[in-house]
This record gives C-alpha cells, structure tokens and sequence, in this order.
C-alpha cells in the first residue's frame, strides 16, 4: 500500500523498506532549467582542493588520482562555512581519504554495518511507537498520536553532516548520475552496486527550513484532499430528483470513481448516477463547482445548472454549514491549485539543494524511478495509442449495448466474478482464522501452495509475525536482519473475512519481499527493490492467488483473460492520468510565477489536449477534462505516473512466473536481486527490461480468447 510521498522528501537514512526509501543520485535528463546553485563556494575551495589532490596522489600513488579528484568535489559541493574554514577542510581531508584498498574495505564494512543498525533501530522505534495507531489495541489517546507523528531519524542527515560522516562518504565512495548507471551499472559487481548506494544516502543537504516547508505544504494539500467530500444524495437532476441513496459521503476522487465502476450494476438508474458523478468530477476539475456543496450536507446542488439551494432533506447529523441567505453559487475559488502551486513552490525550494537532480521532476523519475522522464512518457504513449484500446472499447461497448462515453474510461465489467458470494467467503475465511494467530501458523502451509519448499516457507514464516490491523492493513518490513518483518490485516471480532484475508496475502507478498531483500541479499546497503512498484507487483502476485490459497479452483481461461483486460484497461486510463501530471509538473517549473488561476487554465487545458490526442479516437467525444480529476495530482507531488509503471512491471513479473511454473523458486530470486536499477533488475528476473510488451501481448491474447468464447 502507499504511504506518505513527504518521505520522498525529507527522510534522513532508510528507517524502513516501506516507509522510507533511500533515493539514488542522478543527474536530471528533463527539460527543465536548473536552478543557480544556492550554497557559494567558499574562495579558497579551489586551492585547497588542488593542493589537496597533490598531496593524496603523492601519498598514494597515481591510481587513486580519480577517486581523489572526485572525492574532493563532491565534499566541495556540500561543505559550507559553518563547516570550518581552509585548514579544516585539509585537515578532513587528509585524516579520512582512504587510499589503499584495506582501509577502503574497513571503511566500507563498518558503514554498511553500522548503518544497518541504525536504520533497524529508528524503524523499531518507530513501529513502536506507531503501534496504538497500527494495531487494534483500544482507543487512540492524543499523546497517541503525537508518538505516532514523532520521527526520530528526522534529524540524522544534519547530524551526520554536522560530524562529518557524511563527508567522510561522499570523499571516499562516487555518487552516480542515472546515465552512468544505465551505461555502467550491468558491468558494476555487487559491491559496487552497494558502494554507489552508500554515497546515495548523502547525495543532498537540505536545509531544515526547506524541509518543513516540504511537509507543510504535504500536510495542508492533505488535508485539504481528505475533507473534499461531496454529499450524494444532495445531488438533484433536471427533474429534482435525487439519485443516490441518504448519508452516501463521497471523497474526490476516489469514492466518486468507484461509484461510476459500481453503478454499472445498477440496470434501473446507473446510467443516470454515472452521467451526474462525471458533471461533478467536471466542476471539480475546472473549479466551477459552487463553494458551498463542498463537505457541505446542507445544501442541495444540481451540477448541470450549478444551483444550490437550502437542503429541503436532513441525512445528517452535522450542524448546518450554509444557511439560505448566505447561498450565491460562488465557485471554489481557484483552491485545488492554490494548493498544487504550493506544493511546487516549497518542493522547489530544495532544487539548489540537489546538485545533480535540481529539479522535482528530476528527482521524481531520476531519483525514485530511476527510469528516464523520456523513456516513462514512450511506455505511456505506446499503451495509449495501442490499436488494442479501440478493440477493447467495442467489445465494451458490445457489452455496455450502448457509444462509449466518457466516464467508461473506469468501465468495470472485465472484473471476473467468483463463484462463490463475499458471504461465502467470509464464511470459509473466519472458520480456518478466528484470529491473527491462527493466519500466523498458517503461513508455512500458505507458502508451500505458492511453490516454496518447506525449508523456506518455515524460515519466511519465522521472519514475519502477524498483527491485527486497526485500519485496512498493511506490511511492514524490518531495517536490519535480527528483526522480522510485520504483517497488519484486519481480524474482526468474529474472525478475518474474505477482504482481510485478501489483504493479507498481498501483505504477505510484500513480507516476503522484505524478508528475502534484507536477510539473503549480499550487501544490506542494497536492501529492497528498484522502487515501490516492483514491491507492489510481487505483491500482487501473491494477491493473484487468494482463491487457490483457500482451496478453490484456480481462475479458467475466461477469468484470466478478463482480469487480463480489465488490468488493460486500467492501465489505458491512468496512462493519460499520469501524463496529465507530467504535463502540468513541467508547465509549473516553465511558469514558476503563475498563479492559481493560471494553473487552473493549463491543467484544464493539458487535460483536454491529452484526451483529445489519445481518447477522443476511441470514445468520439472531444475537450473531457476528467483525466485532471486525480487527487494524488494535488498532494502526492508526481507519484501518479507510479501506477502504470506497476501494472507494466506487474505483467512482466507474472509472465515470467507463468513460465517458470512455480511461484516460490522464482519469487526468491528475484526478491535477492536487491537494490539495483530497475532495467538491471528486469533484465536479470525476466530477459528483458521495463517495458509495455507483455501487458500488450497478453490484452492482444486475451480479446482473441473471449472472442472465440462469444
């Protein structure tokens, strides 16, 4: 599951594979001009790092002059004066260049050693100190949630500048930019790949200041997404009817997306609902819906006339927010992007501060990616301008019995159904786990059904415990290798039903990554996976098999081939979704004065000429703006191109297990891969890199499949 992108941001040294992701250090391929450098080199820097460079190269020989020519500049580009003046720096410098092999590996072993300790432990805190807010352990107090909030690692980047560690890393271990390791790094061994790594943990020094400002913006663009709700069944249509049932509280866009996708059940007035949630989700994005329906169960707003009036039904039990008198249709005033504009402002701030990823799109694609802006944008326009869209809309539409409209984009009867009832499932489910405990003993067994033998099913088993999750659930991993990783699913009070078992396996998925890319990979500085969605693909295979882990049947050909373009579909829509907020990231850093007002003119704009390039063809309607409606577009600076990229990883990952035959054996290797980049990694799991074929080829034999099913 996602967390927080703030982490993105501001965390200091990996406290957890899941909450905080060490970033490597690029060098920006964007567009985008880089911003003059905020921190002026001291005067006397250049001397001191020629004199410096004689002396190490006198000392050490003529073999380390290129290490000690790029150890002094990347310790010139982050020391400031509060650092120390010229003779200080010599004397660093002089006292921790490491210039011959033994001390190079004495050094190297005692970080990643000693870091692992430290990532293990400030993740153990604060899981523990999360713990009343993860687990369903009684009423959260308010001191509760301060422990929750505190991070104690927050300060650890600064101290470690501050007592020149850091330095004493970035003098004797390369930062890398992404070229270097797409052209280099299949030549690099293991503990190169680990030695880059290390260095990424300093690649930046980002003033406090800078940071809380991150986290404000993060935090108020946050709360503002999580309070957009629209009250449903105040929604009036052109006869004064009311469409949707009493106390239905809708947040954008989530809630108002998978009412569309539920409504294609409802033959008596799903149409109608469909028709009106995408009038909202049009206010929404143009920012012509009326100030007053928001979060507002007073009112009573019919969104093709943009009318609001005085509720004339009472579904709530909140105090009244608007009174008659005070209802003038004013439109929200241009606040979505006020918000987005603050988010790029404080983001911005960081850029001098990142020398070779000035920019938030850089360090987005570059950084956390590690897959070129470019190269993302062709995967998402090779599956936008795929012939298979057109072919999948008719079948849609064949089944629909009606043109295409807009809101289709989240069409869902692809979906395949069980045979049996949730009610059902629910049943077998509670029956074989009445508690946590009993999913816990059941781990082992879970595993070997996946195709682990027993050995490693048992030794995963002994590296993960279960917690009963107060929330949904989710999966926590450990920082070191004495400790093991959680897993958080729901267990209600009668026992875990069919959604918590659900979730559990796709936590499971990622315990299993967690466990396997800490404790069996050769460097723990190479811990993890190439980014969040290769960890959300493994996890998704897992997920993939739920029915089987219960004992029933496995998917028939019909059923993959749905799941196979109900996946495609999916992952038509949030491509143009994703390059909607590429889009409007770039025309932010090309008009770093806009106003909100203009954000909101260009982002409708972007919108519209995205759909009109690579659905109109497809749906026959032109300028549909709802590719803008996205609320991770306005909190989760750049994270939306991370969805498509996991279904096309996904795809990859499930192809090559399909021809392995067995999940266990091939899950493994991929899992102790590690760290590296994410071509790298692709190339060594399946033969091939990132890419958009297999999902193609599979849509492609999936609709040939149906069709000889018709």
């Amino acid at each position: 599951m996602r967390f927080a992108t703030l982490v993105l941001f501001v965390c200091a040294l990996a406290t957890s594979p899941i909450y905080c992701q060490d970033k490597s250090m690029t060098a920006t391929t964007s567009a985008v001009s880089s911003p003059s450098n905020a921190v002026t080199e001291p005067a006397w820097m250049n001397d001191s790092k020629a004199k410096l460079e004689r002396e190490l190269v006198a000392k050490y020989g003529e073999q380390q002059r290129s290490r000690a020519e790029q150890g002094l500049r990347q310790v010139a580009e982050f020391w400031r004066a509060e650092d120390g003046d010229a003779a200080s720096f010599e004397e660093f410098v002089s006292a921790n260049f490491a210039g011959d092999q033994a001390t190079l590996d004495t050094m190297f072993s005692r970080f990643e050693s000693l870091l692992e300790q430290l990532d293990g432990h400030m993740h153990e805190i604060n899981r523990e100190f999360r713990q009343q807010l993860d687990l369903d352990g009684g009423p959260i107090l308010p001191f509760d949630e301060a422990f929750g909030g505190y991070d104690p690692s927050a300060h650890v980047i600064d101290d470690f500048f501050q007592n020149k560690l850091a330095f004493t890393a970035l003098l004797n271990f390369p930062l890398t930019t992404l070229d270097e390791r797409l052209k280099n790094g299949p030549a690099w061994s293991r503990r190169q790949w680990a030695e880059v790594r290390l260095a990424d943990r300093f690649s930046k020094r980002v003033p406090a200041d800078v940071n809380l400002g991150i986290a404000q913006a993060d935090a108020e663009a946050g709360r503002y997404i999580s309070e957009y709700n629209i009250w449903m069944y105040h929604l009036l249509d052109t006869q004064g009817q009311r469409l949707f049932p009493p106390k239905m509280r809708l947040l954008s866009h989530w809630n108002l997306r998978d009412e569309i996708k539920s409504d294609y059940a409802d033959s008596q007035n799903g149409l109608a609902k469909q028709r009106m949630i995408r009038q909202v989700m049009e206010r929404i994005v143009t920012q012509t819906i009326p100030e007053d329906v928001i979060n507002n169960p007073s009112v009573d707003w019919n969104p093709y006339t943009n009318n609001v009036v005085s509720a004339t039904a009472q579904d709530s039990e909140l105090p009244k927010l608007a009174q008659v008198a005070a209802l003038n249709n004013v439109r929200e005033p241009d606040t979505r992007y006020a918000m987005l504009l603050k988010t790029f402002v404080a983001s911005k701030k960081a850029d001098p501060y990142s020398p070779t990823a000035p920019t938030l799109i850089a360090r987005r694609f570059d950084e956390d990616r590690e897959i070129p802006e470019e190269r993302v944008k062709a995967m998402l326009e090779q599956v936008v301008t795929s012939p298979l869209a057109q072919q999948t809309a008719k079948l849609i539409e064949t089944r629909l019995g009606r043109p295409l409209e807009p809101f289709d984009i989240w069409y869902s009867g692809f979906r395949p159904g069980s045979k049996y009832s949730e009610a059902e499932l629910d049943a077998m489910v509670s029956k074989r786990y009445p508690t946590a405990e009993a999913y816990q003993k059941d781990i082992p067994n879970l595993l070997m059904k996946l195709g682990f033998p027993p050995e490693r099913a048992n030794y995963i088993a002994q590296h993960v415990v279960v917690d009963p999750a107060r929330g949904a659930g989710h999966a926590m991993g450990a920082g070191m290798r004495s400790a093991n990783a959680h897993l958080r699913t729901r267990v209600e009070k009668n026992g875990m039903n069919y959604k918590g078992f659900n979730i559990g396996v796709h936590e499971m998925g990622h315990n299993v990554e967690q466990t396997f890319s800490l404790n069996d990979v050769d460097h723990t500085l190479l811990q993890g996976v190439p980014n969040t969605a290769f960890t959300e693909a493994l996890a998704f295979v897992f997920q993939g098999h739920d029915l089987e882990l219960l004992g029933l049947p496995a998917p028939d050909a019909r059923s993959e081939a749905e799941r196979t373009l109900n996946d495609f579909w999916a992952t038509y829509e949030i491509s143009g979704v994703a390059l909607v907020d590429m889009a409007v990231w770039h025309w932010m850093y090309d008009h770093p004065q806009g106003t909100p007002a203009q954000l909101n003119e260009a982002t409708v704009q972007i919108a519209k000429d995205i759909w009109n390039r690579y659905y109109a063809p497809v749906f026959h309607k032109n300028d549909v703006v709802l590719l803008g409606v996205y609320s991770h577009m306005i909190d989760s600076f750049l994270y939306l191109p991370d969805y498509p990229i996991g279904h096309l990883i996904a795809f990859q990952i499930e192809e090559q297990m399909g021809k392995a035959g067995s999940i266990g054996p091939e899950f493994e290797r991929m899992a102790k891969m590690g760290r590296v980049t994410p071509d790298l990694w692709m190339k060594n799991a399946t033969g091939r890199p990132v890419g958009a074929e297999a999902l193609l080829n599979a849509t492609e034999r999936s609709l040939a499949t149906l069709t000889t099913m018709q």
